[in-house]
């Protein structure tokens, strides 16, 4: 609890100075045919937000004037955008365990043509000042779950500064990995909003996961300093409280200021702060779901970056994590897989693992239809749960490049054709203790209406 205390007094102490300087004053073609604009207008490169299409989602997908309330719009007009992507890839893993190979393990290569899942995404305003956002998901295979379902009260009392939502929705922080330019296996996602140590069993501070909760956001009229503080359920945004009673809060402040000709740079910060249970109570032995007892702590904070250099974008992002030493020893996972803590206690040597991690992610607009993508990310623990454990094991090194041409970007449709490379390396997690790469090749059309 005492790391848990000092990151929050970090937090709020950066919190009260960004705050302090206060100023006076998601891919949607269908928001686009909505206002008569094109996608360039709110995303540098769709799905990633410019400085305009931030404020106009931080806005409530208003652009504030007379054409925000539903009922202005043509009848025949309805929100909905659909997503998907077409695509060739091919994934390499180095140490597999296979019955086959004399070592116990073996290099596992698969390549071939494949589809992502579909998006279905809906969003808008009900009413002036009263918005929404449905996105019904599908993998592959067409098995669908809700990925995002929120609606939203804006500019309450009339104020920039409080807005209120409910609902299944991604957790506002700056660098969103719901708008991420890389789509491959192995860089199509942040590392360090998942990452968890060897041993750990502690999924819920899962920050690149949607999570079921409340928030209240607010924001200067321009924009430039926003926050957000939001409550959310324990249960990494899965429904029918499997887990339990436990609630978890998710904050942030950010401010942006004008650097002249290179324009609109923001710095910010980030935490997470939360419990979950370790241990169920059990019927027959068989857990029962909700059960969720022991509530054990965990927390991570970050700070975040983005810059601006003309043509030169760069997305900066380090995050420090803690969780309790009964996560470490692998309690708290899922009620019908994890170890159930009840009546159990820690091993003797038990600590509290904690880890560092960062990224840089770089973009290159060579044009308004082409960018150029670099993901550089580390994970480095700085305390294992285990004494015994090498002190770099689960440490992770992730790389990626890639780009994205954009022959077409309307008011009716998005179209991108993309190719990227990712390659990660796990250190000593392999079965014979080694280390683990992987690595993506993917090629495909990436495209929306």
């Amino acid at each position: 609890m005492t790391s848990l205390h000092r990151s929050l007094a970090v937090f709020l102490l950066l919190a009260f100075c960004i705050l302090g300087s206060v100023e006076s004053a998601d891919a949607l073609p269908a928001f686009a045919r909505k206002y008569g604009l094109r996608c360039s207008a709110c995303h540098e490169a769709w799905p990633m937000l410019n400085y305009f299409g931030q404020k106009f989602k931080d806005n409530g997908y208003q652009l504030m004037n007379d054409r925000d309330a539903p009922i202005w719009q043509n009848n025949g007009y309805w929100p909905v955008t659909f997503r998907i992507t077409p695509n060739w890839h091919r994934e390499s893993v180095n140490k597999v365990p296979t019955d086959q190979s004399p070592t116990g393990q073996q290099e596992i290569n698969t390549q071939g043509f494949d589809l992502s899942g579909l998006d279905f995404h809906t969003g808008g305003t009900l009413e002036k000042n009263i918005s929404f956002y449905v996105l019904p998901s599908s993998d592959a295979t067409g098995a669908f779950h809700f990925e995002t379902v929120m609606a939203r009260l804006d500019n309450l009392l009339g104020s920039s500064w409080l807005n209120f939502k409910l609902g299944k929705f991604e957790l506002d922080n700056l660098v969103s990995e719901k708008r991420i330019l890389l789509l491959s296996g192995q860089g199509g996602f942040y590392q360090i909003y998942h990452f968890i140590p060897v041993g750990d069993a502690n999924i819920f501070g899962q920050i690149g996961d949607n999570q079921l909760g409340v928030e209240l956001m607010g924001h200067s009229y321009n924009d430039r300093t926003r926050y957000s503080a939001a409550l959310i359920s324990s249960t990494d945004g899965n429904v029918n409280q499997l887990y339990g009673n436990a609630y978890s809060g998710f904050f942030t402040a950010s401010q942006a200021f004008d650097a002249g000709k290179l324009g609109v740079q923001r710095i910010g910060a980030y935490a997470m702060v939360g419990q979950a249970p370790v241990a169920y109570l059990t019927a027959a032995g068989a857990v029962i779901p909700g059960s969720g007892t022991s509530f054990r702590p965990f927390n991570r904070e970050g700070f975040v970056g983005q810059f601006y250099f003309g043509k030169l974008d760069v997305q900066v992002v380090t995050q420090h994590g803690w969780d309790s030493a009964w996560f470490g020893a692998g309690y708290g996972d899922t009620p019908d897989g994890g170890l159930n803590g009840l009546n159990m206690t820690l091993p003797a040597n038990a600590r509290a693992p904690s880890w560092n991690g960062a990224f840089v992610e770089t973009h290159y607009v060579v044009n308004p239809q082409l960018i150029l993508i670099q993901k550089s990310e580390w994970v480095r623990m700085s305390q294992q749960a285990l004494p015994t454990n090498a002190s770099n094991l689960g440490n992770v090194d992730n790389y990626t490049f890639g780009y994205r041409w954009y022959p077409i970007m309307t008011s009716r449709a998005g179209f991108a054709w993309f190719q990227e490379y990712g390659w990660t390396r796990q250190r000593g997690t392999a079965v014979d203790g080694t280390d683990i790469t992987a690595s993506s090749l993917i090629g495909g059309f990436d495209f929306d209406f």
